[in-house]
């Protein structure tokens, strides 16, 4: 663990550079009195292992180090998850975490796990666990709150999370908790769409600069429509080069002299590579990449594009 420990804080790297190339080029065998076989590679990825025993105290003691070093706040919470994948393959043992599930990555051929994690706003970690890959995040969050209470006790904390998250069961014990914990989460579109009325009747708020809200209080809870400026130029240059990306293929598609097989499956592609553009007016590119097909010629009492 002190190699390990000098390791990270002078010259981070992998485990494997480690092993291969900075403990024979640094004086760590010296100091320690150890020779080689202190940094083979099992040894170093077994290091993590023996510190999970104490994680509890190890977060509890990092809690206390960022509020007397840099005043840390805890009362807002940002929690998420994300996944890894391995590409090895099945039986696993009993218990083991590696699953197939729904891949962040886009690789549903591999097994995975997930990685839950509770940060401050400036990045500091307050807690995290490892998921088996076919967790679902909706029934992450109850756990969480349980684990951030009992390792820091109750108070009234504000948690920010995406809305596929929360279950809105869950959401209704938070409410009903003593004290009461507060969330921040994205509305259901189709509850969005619900209040659309009731939104366009209130008046904007200004935030900031370039930043503008409207409030709509329903029942226990509070609705929140944000505007910004700076959200909406980037959105909209997003699609405009998307949208000069699809005008640029379909362009080069009219110049070509294809079957309509070979032209659904180039729409296709184009479709999966500018999807914003795609939405826009899929009836417009449909008819602009109709150019490049020639009229049928009869062929053996079957039809034939050429």
């Amino acid at each position: 663990m002190e190699t390990l420990t000098v390791y990270r804080l002078i010259d981070p790297g992998s485990e494997w550079r480690l092993h291969r190339q900075w403990f024979q080029n640094s004086a760590m065998a010296d100091l320690l009195g150890a020779d080689f076989g202190l940094a083979q590679k099992d040894n170093l990825y077994r290091c993590l292992d023996k510190v999970l025993a104490h994680r509890p105290a190890f977060f509890q003691h990092l809690r206390q180090r960022w509020e007397d070093l840099f005043g840390a706040k805890f009362e807002v919470l940002l929690y998420d998850l994300t996944s890894t994948y391995f590409e090895s393959d099945p039986p696993f043992p009993e218990g083991d975490k590696r699953q197939y599930g729904y891949s962040r990555d886009k690789r549903s051929d591999c097994v995975q796990v997930v990685i839950a994690l509770v940060v401050t706003p400036e990045g500091f970690p307050l807690a995290y666990e490892v998921l088996a890959g076919n967790t679902a995040d909706k029934t992450t969050l109850r756990g969480f709150l349980e684990k951030l209470e009992k390792l820091y006790g109750k108070a009234e904390r504000v948690w920010v999370m995406d809305r596929g998250i929360p279950t809105e069961e869950v959401l209704a014990e938070m409410r009903a908790s003593d004290p009461p914990v507060y969330y921040l989460v994205g509305t259901p579109k189709g509850r969005l769409s619900q209040y659309e009325a009731q939104l366009l009747e209130q008046p904007w708020q200004t935030v900031r600069a370039g930043v503008q809200v409207k409030l709509l209080a329903q029942k226990d809870e509070l609705y929140v429509l944000a505007e910004s400026k700076d959200r909406v130029s980037k959105e909209r240059s997003m699609r405009q080069r998307q949208l000069k990306g699809l005008v640029k293929r379909l362009q080069e598609l009219a110049q070509m002299e294809l079957t309509r097989d070979q032209l659904l499956l180039k729409l296709g592609a184009a479709k999966n590579q500018f999807p914003a553009a795609w939405r826009l007016d899929a009836r417009g590119v449909i008819s602009c990449a109709a150019t490049s097909v020639r009229k049928p010629r009869r062929n053996c009492g079957s039809s034939t594009f050429n």
